[in-house]
């Protein structure tokens, strides 16, 4: 199956549907690992990526795998870089496969020979510039002791009106252009070199042939990367580079969600081209037996309510499961009037339970949903049900309790600080390599700070991104300074606010 040239959306659709049936799952250095989530959580996923100087697996010990593999009766997905079939070993695998019996399909994948030049802004052919494109390995094996490319026949093609586009070529790049040179390519033809094509990592250099190899060294660009040779590598025009345009391109931003809600943020960031870290600060434990207890009987009698209050969907997915256990649904909560503080509570409420809230605040803190709840009656003497952290600010409770409100605040989880920071995220906030980091609650920035302990002034390199102004106080509290702060205290509009915030550096 190829994957694609980086970018995880490049997979075709049978190679998502196969991946997510995989019992086993054999993957290349150049597969993108986010890919590997979607594989189910009983897959047995390994690594078989070969890079120069590291090899984790031979050919033939991978070969001899995918067989045995196969053999227990499992769906074995071999996950390559790009096309399988393209500069890769896929026919020799598969041919290896059939010699014992084994049956196999090939998924095709995106190849970053047409795929890196397009996200730099360059069409490997364009009309009255190039309609041919040659696809050429530029690292051959090293058994064969001479090249096979006729680099005559290249040079003919390119000045014929054509696109020479190089895999693997970035470390001979000299000797690439040498041979082009001295089968008479002139020396102001168009080169253009695309590392890390599709990804929020990418970097291209546009040049000429006789500057080519010296640039590139002194640019530090490196594999993978794509070298396009031809008049098409010089064509620049607004609309081509619609990929390296987006806002949040190349920016480095790390979020400090749970893991269970990150995906949603972690999602909208990447559209918008960032490259994202993920450093889950809080995780999500179930209260314990007694207080399960406890919580059960009050969702058996929750009609004895006048409202109930979620803040967050953490709280949705609680109630959710708790009606669930006991048997009942929606329906049980028939006459009670739902307040959901911010849009994604009241998203997850609708898509969860069907549910739509009675009321969800303009802003989403306590205070402003106190003040709406007032406009529609009086709450003295009602009974208001609160479903929410451990950690839940007392505000709200506090709030309405002070109109004459009985408030049941009940715990129905619990939050605690993580182990600790991935060593790529902390290494990467080492190198001052992070731009943004995002906080979407006063837990996950007292967290991170935990974490970090003694090496806490890391935060003071990096500008950091504000929900909204209950946790703006807490970073400022913390002796930190807020760079962003959503206007709309959600996660759309956390996004809205780095976009704004990127574009004005």
């Amino acid at each position: 199956m190829g994957a694609g040239p980086g970018d995880p959306g490049y997979i075709t659709v049978r190679g998502m549907e196969l991946l997510r049936l995989a019992d086993v799952v054999v993957f290349d250095a150049l597969a993108n690992p986010v890919l590997l989530d979607e594989a189910p959580n009983h897959a047995e996923l390994i690594d078989a990526g070969k890079r120069a100087g590291d090899c984790k697996l031979t050919q033939d010990q991978i070969n001899e795998l995918l067989v045995q593999k196969a053999k227990e009766g499992k769906l074995v997905i071999r996950l390559k870089g790009g096309d399988p079939y393209l500069f890769g070993r896929g026919a020799e695998e598969m041919m290896y496969l059939a010699r014992h019996g084994i049956g196999a399909e090939v998924v095709p994948g995106v190849t970053s020979g047409i795929a890196a030049p397009m996200t730099a802004g360059i069409p490997v052919t364009y009309r009255g510039q190039a309609s041919t494109v040659t696809l050429i390995a530029g690292h051959e094996d090293p058994a064969k002791g001479v090249s096979s490319i006729d680099y005559a026949a290249v040079v003919s093609l390119i000045r014929s009106g054509g696109t020479a586009c190089f895999y693997m070529g970035i470390g001979r790049l000299a000797d690439i252009v040498n041979e082009l040179k001295s089968c008479g390519l002139a020396e102001e033809t168009p080169v253009a070199v695309v590392q890390w094509g599709t990804t929020p990592q990418q970097r291209s250099l546009r040049t000429t042939l006789i500057n080519a190899a010296r640039l590139v060294e002194e640019s530090g660009l490196g594999a993978p990367a794509i070298v396009v040779v031809g008049a098409v590598a010089g064509l620049e025009a607004p609309g081509l580079d619609s990929f390296i345009r987006r806002p949040l391109f190349g920016q480095r931003i790390l979020i400090t969600r749970t893991r269970q809600r990150a995906s949603v943020l972690k999602k909208m960031l990447i559209e918008q081209g960032a490259l994202v870290l993920e450093a889950p600060t809080i995780e999500i434990v179930e209260v314990s037996q007694k207080d399960s207890e406890i919580i059960n009987e009050v969702i058996r009698g929750v009609r004895d309510y006048d409202w109930l209050i979620l803040t967050s969907v953490n709280g949705v997915a609680a109630l959710g499961d708790r009606l669930t256990e006991l048997k009942l649904d929606a329906r049980h909560l028939a006459g009670v009037k739902i307040a959901a503080i911010g849009s994604a509570t009241a998203d997850d409420l609708r898509t969860r339970l069907g549910i739509r809230a009675d009321l969800t605040p303009a802003r989403y803190v306590a205070e402003s949903l106190v003040d709406e709840m007032l406009t529609r009656e009086n709450v003295q003497g009602k009974k208001c049900l609160l479903l929410r952290a451990d950690i839940a600010r007392s505000e709200l409770p506090r709030l309405l309790e002070n109109k004459g409100a009985k408030v049941t605040d009940l715990a129905v989880y619990h939050t605690k600080c993580a182990d600790g920071l991935p060593v790529k995220v902390l290494e990467a906030l080492r190198r001052a390599e992070v731009n943004w980091i995002t906080f979407t609650s006063s837990s996950s920035v007292r967290n991170l700070i935990e974490i970090l302990g003694s090496e806490r002034a890391l935060l003071e390199k990096v500008r950091l991104v504000s929900i909204g102004p209950v946790t703006s106080e807490t970073i400022r509290q913390s002796g930190l300074q807020v760079s962003l702060e959503a206007g709309q205290s959600d996660i759309e509009g956390l996004v809205k606010v780095l976009c704004e915030g990127a574009r004005s550096k």
